[in-house]
């Protein structure tokens, strides 16, 4: 399909997970599987498209009013596993995490408050009918939250510097794994941290992201994608970050009993993502 302007990117990452199709039921199963056969597969700028266009009408569609239909697609040793986008159920929960990133008056100059009660109403009617219901993404905006790389190694990073004529026209950073490591990563990371510090906002982190991902097919695979985050970060900078390798070089060292080495690695981490957070608060 043709570039996409990286100008409508905002700055966030993902993390995915893919299932495969016997993770679903029919008639869903039927539906990813014609989908994943489909040479026109929209890219998560298209979802963002969608999605800002949904907020320039007065008032804004805060939700959209159907579910997506659309899912991202991979194909893992031969397998095709598809990650809806769920936009509609990711839309609600978004919005009831805005009151903590916004001032009132801010946030009701960009979606009106009857808006938000009225949307709000319609996401706890619709919970009682699917108490179930989990995405398959989460998303972060001007960071990717340090537990996040508990769930990936170094040896699984991908990075394209963007700009080919074959490849991606804006960089791309990323890592898959198999969700069996993701979760085995989960379960050394927190019995490293549990033992070693007290309870706090990582060890938390830690231990939502091990619950979301047994919600999910053994055989899923997770990416971390930096998204639009790529673009907050200065090229050199970005071909450089090993951040899994610096949250992984941390946490070996808290096994082994070296809170010098495990400070160390912290400091890279925070020092290569002030600039990330200079710049939010710049805008």
């Amino acid at each position: 399909m043709p570039k996409v302007s990286s100008v409508i990117v905002p700055y966030a990452a993902y993390l995915r997970v893919y299932e495969p199709l016997a993770a679903f039921r029919d008639p869903e199963r039927e539906h990813w599987a014609r989908y994943a056969r489909r040479t026109d597969l929209p890219s998560y700028q298209v979802e963002l498209r969608r999605s800002l266009a949904d907020l320039l009408p007065t008032p804004p569609v805060a939700v959209p009013v159907h579910e997506s239909a659309d899912a991202f697609v991979a194909e893992v040793d031969g397998v095709v596993c598809v990650c809806p986008w769920r936009t509609r159920l990711r839309g609600w929960q978004a919005l009831g995490e805005l009151a903590g990133d916004f001032p009132e008056p801010v946030l009701d100059a960009l979606i009106p408050p009857v808006v938000r009660r009225e949307t709000a109403q319609d996401y706890e009617r619709w919970l009682e009918r699917n108490p179930d219901a989990r995405p398959w993404i989460r998303t972060a905006t001007w960071q990717v939250p340090i537990n996040w790389f508990v769930l990936v190694s170094d040896a699984e990073r991908e990075y394209d510097k963007g700009g080919g004529d074959e490849g991606p026209a804006a960089p791309v950073l990323r890592y898959r794994t198999p969700m069996v490591q993701a979760r085995r990563r989960v379960a050394r990371g927190l019995r490293a941290l549990k033992e070693a510090v007290d309870e706090g906002p990582l060890i938390d982190g830690l231990m939502d992201v091990g619950r979301w991902l047994e919600e999910f097919h053994p055989r899923s695979l997770v990416e971390l994608d930096y998204g639009g985050l790529v673009h907050a970060v200065p090229a050199g900078e970005l071909e450089d970050d090993h951040s899994a390798a610096d949250v992984a070089e941390g946490i070996e060292a808290l096994r082994h009993g070296d809170p010098a080495t495990a400070g160390e690695a912290y400091g890279r981490l925070v020092e290569r993502w002030r600039a990330v957070r200079d710049r939010r608060s710049a805008n």
